[in-house]
């Protein structure tokens, strides 16, 4: 049985991942915005892909992770950024990015983090201290 305390750290943790999660992914967003788009662009025509496509990022990597600190369309958002996160594994690193690099770790280290804790926050779910305060499966 789960006690009271249990449950506030079991929410108070949902809410630090999702607060880590989005709000780090957030600065990603936001610098496409400051400095452009015109790299992704790029790789998408590179690799025969619609260039059109680099729309997908500002959905995955401000809309979502916003949604996701927020909690609303927390699950939904987190498989938006974890399909973020393997095209860019696709698109900028390929097969090279998981040899390992001078500091120990592969190249998509960083890509590979926010793929799995946002599939573990799917899994999870946003907990209790959250925007949306309601049962709807879809909203939450």
């Amino acid at each position: 049985m789960i006690n009271r305390s249990q449950e506030i750290n079991s929410n108070l943790g949902k809410l630090f991942l999702r607060i880590s999660i989005g709000g780090l992914m957030i600065f990603h967003g936001i610098s496409k915005f400051i400095y452009g788009h015109d790299f992704i662009k790029q790789v998408l025509v590179e690799k025969g892909l619609p260039e059109s496509m680099w729309l997908g990022v500002p959905v995955g990597e401000v809309i979502a992770p916003l949604c996701i600190i927020l909690g609303v369309f927390t699950r939904v958002s987190s498989l938006i950024l974890a399909f973020t996160m393997l095209m860019t594994l696709y698109l900028v690193h390929g097969w090279e990015g998981f040899l390992l690099t001078e500091t120990g770790g592969p190249a998509v280290e960083l890509n590979l983090f926010y793929l799995l804790t946002s599939i573990s926050l799917f899994l999870l779910g946003p907990g209790n201290y959250r925007i949306y305060k309601g049962n709807n499966p879809i909203l939450v």
